[in-house]
């Protein structure tokens, strides 16, 4: 329902209320989004494609195009492709609504509701300054601390931009004005740079080890069973991700400490800040041992659950419901929990039209049509050159969620179609489509967080993501494909 302008004039408390009603939609990416749709939807389907599945195609590729560029929401968008697919009658109502009877959408979004206990009962900070306690007498050594922090958090905090932004970035600042570097006096380089950069690096690193340490991995998770119809468990993904990810977290920050060196290299009071303030937290709190309690539950559970027919969505509801039980969280906390009830949106729209897109025929479509294109070539080759390209073209891409709707399924099709181990393939889009946030400041939600600190200018932030990124491919090409390997992955 409208809200009449006498009304918005009655709320002084709030004089900006209708700026930001009006600011929500921005007409001419509106425009542009439906435009690009129209274009395609009109157009004849190519051969051995079906009318359905080409106006399908339109309304996605709409889609993307909005998560793009942003003429609403996130969730708007979603709202409206829904709605489009069904007064179309591309899709029936069931078939569009079926996207939020899938289980890993719900695994990812109780995932979130979880996350915030960590945050609420002080936890996730409480074990950060632990960390930095023990290990923060160095710079080099107080860097992999916020590290060490953010891995252990990452398995059940599917927002890394909540987890490095809400969690370690406010100690990365605490710390920095401590050792009196600061933003705008000439100081950022005695250690609020470095600190800043390598917390980001690692988040992305951390954010690529566990399908739910990051919104779209279960997405990309879900795709690839579409398509190869295997099924990424949660404790295939850690297996798969946790040699690589280790050596990518012991580098990094040792890459950075030598290319973008802090000038302050001792920081024997970070490690005594630290111990104040968890002194000032004082002991632990009956919510955090109730909370320890439940990660460890939910943990256990991911890893060992299919030895009792647990999946990872019961799991993640036994650990919610331990949660509201012992009040830790309220269902207060549960409504207001804004980023869980967004992702199940857009997520389920999303799910729904690419799961739609491969049983009306596109994908192996399109998987047949590349077949041709990449003959003659090996798969490891082909593997290589689309996984780079695939990594690169984020540059374009502002999200991690738009980049993998908008090329996962294609590029994994096409490496399939070459012969390419599908769990290998499907593995490598999917980390990588955490990795390549290192590249750019506004490559995802943690990046403008970070950035928007001051710390580290926009061409040092640019050309430090360059010379991490060729890391990150030798890493995850080279060591991870010989731990793949070993696990008989290809």
């Amino acid at each position: 329902m409208a809200i009449p302008a006498k009304k918005l004039q009655q709320h002084p408390e709030n004089p900006n209320l209708k700026a930001k009603i009006a600011s929500e939609v921005k007409f001419v990416p509106l425009l542009v989004t439906l435009v690009i749709g129209a274009i395609i939807w009109f157009i004849h389907p190519p051969h051995g494609l079906s009318v359905q599945a080409w106006h399908l195609l339109a309304i996605f590729v709409a889609t993307i195009v909005g998560l793009i560029i942003k003429p609403l929401p996130m969730g708007s968008v979603a709202i409206l492709a829904l709605t489009a697919t069904v007064i179309t009658q591309t899709l029936t109502i069931e078939q569009s609504l079926s996207g939020f009877q899938n289980t890993t959408i719900w695994l990812i979004v109780i995932a979130f509701f979880i996350s915030r206990g960590f945050i609420k009962t002080g936890l996730g900070t409480r074990v950060a300054y632990m960390f930095v306690k023990k290990f923060g007498k160095k710079t080099l050594g107080l860097s992999y601390s916020l590290i060490a922090s953010d891995l252990i958090l990452s398995p059940a905090m599917p927002s890394n931009t909540a987890r490095a932004g809400g969690i370690l970035l406010p100690i990365i600042r605490s710390l920095s004005e401590a050792y009196g570097s600061k933003v705008g006096d000439g100081t950022e380089r005695k250690v609020g740079a470095f600190l800043t950069k390598v917390a980001f690096q690692g988040d992305m690193i951390t954010s690529a080890m566990f399908l739910t340490a990051m919104a779209a991995n279960p997405l990309a998770a879900q795709i690839a069973g579409d398509i190869t119809g295997k099924h990424i468990t949660w404790m295939g993904w850690a297996t798969a991700a946790i040699v690589p990810g280790l050596v990518s977290l012991i580098l990094i920050p040792y890459v950075i400490y030598k290319l973008y060196p802090p000038e302050i290299k001792e920081t024997p009071a970070a490690s005594q800040m630290a111990d104040k303030k968890l002194k000032e937290m004082g002991p632990l709190k009956k919510e955090e041992y109730y909370m320890i309690g439940v990660f460890l539950l939910i943990l256990s559970l991911w890893i060992f659950g299919t030895n009792l027919n647990i999946n990872a969505t019961t799991t993640a509801f036994i650990g919610l419901g331990a949660l509201l039980v012992t009040q830790v969280l309220t269902w207060s906390d549960i409504k207001k929990e804004e980023g869980a009830w967004d992702t199940l949106i857009w997520f389920s729209v999303l799910v729904m039209m690419a799961s739609f897109l491969n049983e009306l025929g596109l994908i192996p479509w399109f998987s047949h049509t590349m077949q041709g294109a990449v003959s003659g070539k090996s798969w490891t080759l082909t593997l290589i050159i689309l996984g780079i390209v695939y990594f690169y073209s984020h540059y374009f891409f502002a999200s991690n969620t738009a980049h993998v709707s908008a090329m996962y399924s294609a590029f994994l099709a096409v490496l399939v179609a070459a012969g390419a181990p599908p769990l290998v393939s499907a593995l490598l889009l999917g980390v990588f489509s955490n990795l390549f946030g290192c590249l750019t400041h506004y490559s995802c939600g943690p990046a403008p967080v970070f950035f928007g600190s001051g710390y580290v200018t926009q061409n040092k932030w640019w050309s430090l993501g360059f010379v991490i990124s060729i890391i990150h491919i030798i890493v995850w090409l080279g060591i991870g494909g010989a731990w793949w390997k070993v696990l008989g992955l290809w």
